[in-house]
């Protein structure tokens, strides 16, 4: 679980170098674009919650998140096109698989703020909290999924993941495979005893 308030990255210093051969895409290939590979990777649910600004790669990061949870006071936004740059960390990519193209183009040619009552409308975040119950609401839901069958949680997250970047018939493959998998696992038994016995299952997550 990740708590975030991010306004983005230091545009000072060495950032508006008027070196011609300047790179700004060398800090995303040694720093920020393994961070989010590794979130990509991640063999357990990633839950972020956002309070205040998710600007920037501070926005990619939060959404990232297989469950995003945001305070009322919450906004994203994509402000690169009004400096003369070019989203990055991932944000072109997940937000117009979550609201759309036409929608996520709005976001990142005009770079207006994105309140999270619309993000919730558009589906771009799970649910809003009150600014006081956001850290519990996430802690609680980070529990209950760590109660869970966790390995077969996690393959429901590489599924979905999975899904973005295939055709139909890829994902009925993989999610074949996956399900070999998770038929193999003890959790499964025991939700199922748990099921047939009417009962809270203690999953061990194996």
């Amino acid at each position: 679980m990740v708590a975030l308030f991010s306004s983005g990255a230091d545009l000072g210093g060495g950032a508006g170098s008027a070196d011609p051969e300047r790179d700004l895409g060398a800090p995303l290939e040694s720093h920020y674009n393994p961070f989010i590979r590794k979130l990509r990777e991640l063999p357990i649910p990633f839950i972020t919650s956002v309070r205040g600004a998710a600007a920037g790669v501070g926005c990619s990061i939060a959404l990232m998140g297989d469950v995003i949870l945001a305070s009322k006071n919450a906004y994203f936004l994509q402000a690169f096109g009004k400096i003369g740059l070019v989203p990055d960390g991932g944000s072109s990519y997940l937000l117009a698989r979550a609201i759309g193209r036409v929608r996520a183009m709005e976001l990142m040619l005009l770079g207006e703020r994105y309140p999270a009552e619309r993000a919730f409308q558009d589906g771009l975040i799970t649910r809003i909290c009150e600014d006081e119950s956001l850290d519990r609401e996430a802690k609680e839901m980070a529990q209950r999924l760590a109660a869970g069958p966790t390995r077969s949680l996690g393959m429901i997250r590489q599924s979905a993941w999975s899904a973005l970047d295939s055709g139909f018939y890829a994902s009925l493959d993989h999610e074949r495979c996956m399900q070999r998998e998770a038929g193999r696992n003890s959790d499964f038994l025991e939700g199922l005893q748990a099921f047939r016995e009417k009962r809270t299952p203690l999953f061990t997550g194996y």
